[in-house]
């Protein structure tokens, strides 16, 4: 097979068939050299050669009416679901799981996720610091992104030795106070309900978020302490919960929030104190 080498046109034929095209049209754009010099089009029409771009609509081979017809029932499902609905997928995909604290898989994590931004989709209560009587209470933490994994769960002795119990949060509206408390049994010391509690402050900074600011926190009783007090730092560092609080979905009976972390709180209203 030969080749055969294409002569680019004449100068003067190149010329006459852009001024076809062009008419006399000027060329909007231009370029400005170091010496402020303006170079267009017309100075020299080979040097930069203008591009017409257009625009070209495709459609996926693998794509049909059927394919976006299924992905708008999906779109209408979602959007049809009730608050009851989610919440009752939200509990039975929290179960066994003791509440993210040790870890999930990251599919379970994933559909726990998805769930709970169906929720925040929801929210009842769009400016939850103007209606803090549905803020104020006890709320009992069933589901964190939070975790207690490898070195520092053996080191605070949550594998055997200690078991980690319920998870509440105690809220005065009045003071302005949050008391974080979180429960403990002693297998080997046959001890019961021993507690973690960390007492910080509030302020409202938004129609949805507060400020936590840390004020103190205690171990009761001794015995509990003294299982603890070696790595007291490591224990306050996983729970202590100062900083920006957001919360994104509340009613009467279950609230979500977010920490300025990223990390994810699901609580339910609880009787106990």
């Amino acid at each position: 097979m030969s080749s055969k080498l294409i002569q680019p046109p004449p100068m003067a034929a190149s010329r006459e068939a852009i001024s076809r095209r062009t008419g006399n049209a000027k060329m909007l754009l231009s370029f400005n050299d170091l010496n402020s010099k303006t170079l267009s089009f017309s100075d020299n029409p080979f040097r930069l050669r203008p591009m017409f771009i257009g625009k070209v609509t495709e459609q996926s081979s693998a794509s049909s009416p059927t394919d976006q017809q299924e992905v708008d029932e999906e779109e209408e499902e979602e959007e049809d679901i009730t608050v009851s609905q989610i919440k009752e997928e939200l509990y039975e995909a929290l179960k066994g799981i003791n509440r993210g604290i040790f870890g999930v898989k990251s599919d379970k994590k994933a559909e726990i996720e998805g769930l709970v931004k169906l929720l925040e989709c929801r929210n009842p209560t769009p400016e939850p610091t103007g209606e803090l009587d549905k803020i104020g209470g006890c709320w009992k933490l069933i589901y964190s992104t939070i975790t207690v994994l490898g070195s520092k769960r053996t080191k605070l002795g949550l594998r055997d030795f200690v078991s980690l119990g319920d998870l509440l949060q105690q809220i005065d509206i009045d003071q302005g106070k949050t008391v974080h408390v979180l429960k403990f049994d002693v297998r080997g010391l046959n001890l019961h309900d021993g507690e973690f509690r960390i007492v910080a402050s509030f302020e409202i900074i938004s129609k949805t978020s507060v400020e936590i600011t840390y004020e103190s926190s205690t171990i009761m009783p001794d015995q509990l302490m003294n299982i603890f007090k070696k790595n007291m730092n490591l224990l306050l560092g996983i729970f202590n919960p100062e900083g920006l609080f957001e919360i994104s979905y509340l009613d009467e009976d279950l609230q979500v929030g977010r920490d300025g972390k990223g990390n994810v709180f699901v609580l339910e209203k609880s009787e106990e104190s």
